[in-house]
């Protein structure tokens, strides 16, 4: 067994992981966007044994607050967030503050799935990189491969967990704000990765944000293309490929990854770190943050 997991980790191996004496513990951050309650009734119904329910909106997204002036959020002290956009990140300490109430410590190998394509588990599997926590890996296929495998699950609620103590790391990936991502347009050490639909890329709908369009300058990649037709990952060098013609020769280590609110960038971001092409940036406040302030550029088409 590996000494951590950091990007990946198969149905076959979690299973290994939950018959050791390994510390661990494993999230389920199944969720919906057009039906917030629908994740948490989802888990309740069936999620691997043990999980713990992780929520978006409640527990990987600060409060919202009060819109203050050019669509910055005001928080309460001690909760204001680390982003804007319509899932602000929260601080590190409000994150760290939630891993310690459901009792993940640092020693802890962290795994975390959804049903939804690793769109939002992938967000935890960033914060709790960006909290310094390197043991924490997306279960590749999500809860589809672990019911395919024919493996048991559980339904209702589960034991709460005695309260730890999680400490900050240093940040192992890196938060990129609205003003860096403005201040370092047209110039080649950016390239703005965009995972939203390629419609909503170019302006032709907007369901969700008040403004259509795209960052200037920006390229397109569906996080779904990360995924082949199992829900799995594709391979890495097919990954590597991908990503080398979207790409075309600009380093990846000038990548900062965004999508509509910060979340279904990560599938990109961490596709890249499978691919040997990571880690890269991520602009968490995405264009849900940038379209609310009327000063900044926008492209179409």
């Amino acid at each position: 067994m590996p000494s951590a997991y950091t990007t990946l980790i198969s149905v076959p191996e979690l299973q290994a992981l939950m018959a050791s004496a390994r510390p661990r513990m494993v999230f389920d951050c199944s969720f919906d966007l057009m039906h917030p309650s629908s994740g948490g009734a989802q888990y309740l119904e069936a999620h691997i044994p043990g999980a713990v329910h992780a929520d978006l909106d409640r527990d990987l997204s600060a409060p919202h607050g009060a819109p203050g002036a050019g669509g910055v959020i005001v928080a309460a002290e001690g909760d204001e967030p680390a982003s804007g956009g319509r899932h602000p990140l929260p601080n590190r300490e409000r994150l760290a503050s939630w891993l310690s109430s459901i009792g993940f410590a640092n020693d802890m190998q962290a795994v975390v799935y959804d049903r939804n394509g690793a769109n939002y588990c992938g967000r935890l599997w960033w914060m709790l990189k960006w909290a310094g926590h390197d043991a924490v890996a997306v279960l590749d296929g999500g809860l589809q491969a672990w019911q395919s495998a024919g493996l048991p699950v559980a339904s209702g609620e589960e034991p709460a967990h005695f309260q730890s103590n999680f400490r900050l790391g240093a940040p192992l990936r890196e938060l990129v704000t609205a003003d860096e991502v403005q201040a370092r347009l047209g110039q080649p050490g950016q390239t703005i990765v965009d995972a939203r639909a390629t419609p909503r890329f170019r302006g032709e709908v907007e369901p969700l944000d008040p403004v259509a369009g795209h960052i200037p300058g920006a390229l397109n990649r569906p996080f779904p293309q990360n995924l082949g037709p199992d829900g799995r990952f594709k391979s890495a060098e097919q990954l590597r490929a991908e990503f080398d013609a979207l790409l075309q020769g600009r380093p990846a280590g000038s990548v900062v990854h965004q999508c509509g609110s910060g979340v279904s960038a990560v599938p990109n971001l961490l596709a890249m770190e499978v691919a040997g092409l990571g880690p890269t940036g991520l602009f968490a406040g995405s264009w849900s943050e940038w379209c609310s302030d009327a000063s900044r550029p926008v492209e179409r088409g």
